[in-house]
């Protein structure tokens, strides 16, 4: 059994307040993305894991989809068996882009199928909630306004229509670690605005800028500059909106269709470095 998993973008990202587990409530708008990794699972003798693409560090057993594998043959002895899986990596890892995420919920759907465990979403969703904040998102993998730790999700559609996204990750890795190190939560500055997240993605995108915000821009750029830049350079070139992604180190561009001169601009500039760049319309 074949699937491609998909990664996100963030548009948006608010870090609320810091709650008492150590977590951290936010505010954001998960948009999915057509760049996908892709990912092979069947009914084997013995259970494997193997992988290719772009390296990713870190023994076997701590790849999430070993850990969605293991969580369902905990909880489903008798009906789920030995597999082998392969995962052909694409998507950048460190990158603000949720492929691990996506990786292993993809996992726990396929599992769900391969082995005809008839799990309802509600259910996915609890296991996938095990794996990761923003893992659930990946099970209806819809556009979607998430709060809590990013598990709270209410359907909330945009119109990128007319828009192409540019991505663009530098050989910076932002750790999700380093990016809250640095983080004041909204509860506790005094030097910010009341800013409505969802009536602010609710207006035309030539609004964005100045009001759709990443909190983690202000923690990332200080110490990465060269991200910062990235984000100018969009900016420079044409781009309608840039942001980073998540906690980093994407950062992505929308472009005005009828304006091709500045996409075309932005992906010459950045054509010659060693980033990874994606280009896709929305």
């Amino acid at each position: 059994m074949l699937s491609f998993p998909n990664c996100k973008i963030n548009l948006g990202l608010h870090v609320v307040s810091k709650r008492p587990d150590g977590y951290h409530n936010l505010e954001t708008l998960f948009l999915p993305v057509p760049l996908t990794d892709e990912l092979e699972i069947n009914i084997s003798e013995i259970n494997s894991f193997s992988q290719d693409g772009i390296p990713i560090a870190g023994a076997p057993h701590d790849n999430l989809c070993v850990k969605a594998y293991k969580i369902l043959r905990e909880n489903f002895p008798n009906q789920v068996g030995n597999v082998a899986i392969h995962l052909k990596k694409n998507i950048p890892f460190g990158a603000g882009l949720g492929g691990g995420s996506a990786d292993a919920v993809f996992t726990l759907k396929m599992l769900n199928e391969l082995f005809s465990l008839q799990l309802s979403s509600v259910q996915l969703r609890t296991f996938a909630a095990r794996l990761g904040a923003d893992c659930p998102f990946f099970i209806d993998n819809q556009p979607a306004y998430a709060t809590g730790i990013g598990d709270l999700l209410e359907p909330f559609p945009v119109n990128l229509s007319g828009y192409t996204l540019l991505l663009v990750k530098p050989q910076d890795a932002v750790s999700t670690k380093e990016a809250y190190s640095g983080i004041v939560p909204r509860d506790k500055r005094t030097d910010i605005s009341p800013v409505d997240l969802k009536a602010a993605l609710s207006q035309p995108v030539d609004s964005w800028k100045e009001k759709v915000v990443n909190d983690f821009e202000g923690s990332v750029f200080p110490a990465h500059p060269a991200i910062a830049a990235i984000k100018q350079q969009l900016y420079d070139c044409g781009a309608t909106y840039a942001a980073m992604s998540g906690s980093g180190s994407t950062v992505f561009g929308l472009f005005n269709c009828k304006n091709e001169s500045s996409l075309t601009k932005a992906k010459s500039a950045f054509a010659d470095t060693d980033y990874f760049i994606y280009c896709s319309k929305c």
